[in-house]
């Protein structure tokens, strides 16, 4: 695995909010070697709690003998401001500081997730992007992305997302911010805080990204005569302590917060006129059983997206399909390539 990366911005940015976060760090990783046409680069945006090893998180779609190949492609991805794997979030500190700022951490939106990752492309010297991908928040910031530098990006691939986080999502996310408030614990603003609220707020954000049929199939009590201690509340804890161990309740809050902020259409009219400023060749794909962002959310991206095409994924797993369903995904890719797989 190739290690992680990191650019340095001195000077920082200047967020969407107005405000100066400075300076700034982003991590990256990269895979694979860029080819001496330098066209057969693919980016990968992730999703909230994932990282910059796209190889880890998203094996079966990237990886040896997948669909994207390191020995074929040179691949990037990079971790998002806010995070707590290497870029500036919450435990960083910053400017004069000589502690984190926790809970004061300033809001980045989807844009300001843009605006560094653009550094990043900048920094690299890639011109064109083969393929830009993400699901879920990684494909609001590929959305807003694309919108935004419309002549780099070839193709676009974005899984279970929207053009605007929905009264239904941001509430989720309030409810989880609720559950990580409710810890004391956060509130002193340590490396360990919120750690109680911050697996609650985890069980509570995967009931929206599974299914009912999902729990059904995985969770169901075995035992007729159980009264207590039933598997599916095992492992709501049990998923519960995996997020605390590997993750942070002040990077929860501020990414729950940066994906409450999505709109497209901010500043640009409305959301069909931003979605018909982008060039690349797009597939937008669904999954039937997501609760969080529906079907129906990825339809009117196919509907006002110029050319875009659309595909409905069949999954029990809600949501997360999109990081499970790799054998779909592979099939639909290689259905969308056929006409354009020059690289």
């Amino acid at each position: 695995m190739t290690d992680l990366r990191l650019l340095n911005l001195s000077a920082g940015l200047v967020l969407e909010s107005g405000a100066t976060l400075a300076p700034v760090q982003i991590a990256y990783q990269t895979f694979g070697t860029l080819n001496a046409a330098r066209d057969n680069v693919v980016w990968v945006c992730h999703a909230l709690t994932a990282n910059a090893d796209v190889l880890g998180w998203w094996p079966g779609l990237f990886g040896a003998g997948d669909y994207f190949d390191p020995a074929d492609w040179f691949i990037v991805c990079a971790n998002v401001l806010g995070s707590c794997y290497g870029s500036t979030g919450p435990l960083t500190p910053t400017g004069n500081a000589a502690e984190p700022l926790y809970q004061q951490f300033p809001l980045v939106t989807i844009r300001d997730l843009v605006a560094a990752h653009e550094a990043l492309r900048q920094e690299l010297g890639l011109t064109r992007i083969h393929t830009l991908i993400g699901g879920s928040l990684g494909g609001q910031q590929a959305l807003e992305w694309a919108i935004q530098q419309p002549g780099v990006f070839a193709h676009l691939v974005v899984l279970a997302t929207n053009a605007q986080h929905s009264p239904w999502g941001i509430a989720f996310n309030e409810a989880q911010r609720l559950a990580v408030f409710a810890d004391a614990t956060y509130h002193e603003g340590t490396p360990t805080g919120g750690q109680r609220g911050l697996k609650a707020a985890r069980a509570t954000a995967l009931l929206s990204y599974r299914s009912y049929e999902a729990y059904g199939r995985t969770q169901a009590e075995p035992d007729p005569e159980r009264l207590d201690a039933f598997r599916a509340s095992s492992y709501q804890q049990h998923q519960g302590d995996k997020l605390v161990a590997r993750f942070n309740a002040y990077s929860y809050v501020a990414l729950s917060r940066t994906m409450d902020t999505h709109h497209v259409g901010r500043g640009r009219g409305d959301v069909a006129t931003a979605l018909r400023q982008i060039r690349a060749r797009t597939l937008v794909i669904s999954i039937s059983s997501d609760v969080l962002f529906p079907p129906s959310e990825q339809q009117l991206l196919a509907r006002h997206i110029p050319g875009a095409a659309y595909a409905e994924m069949d999954s029990q797993f809600g949501h997360d399909g999109f990081l499970i369903e790799t054998g779909q995904i592979t099939q639909l890719l290689e259905q969308f390539y056929v006409p354009t797989l020059v690289h």
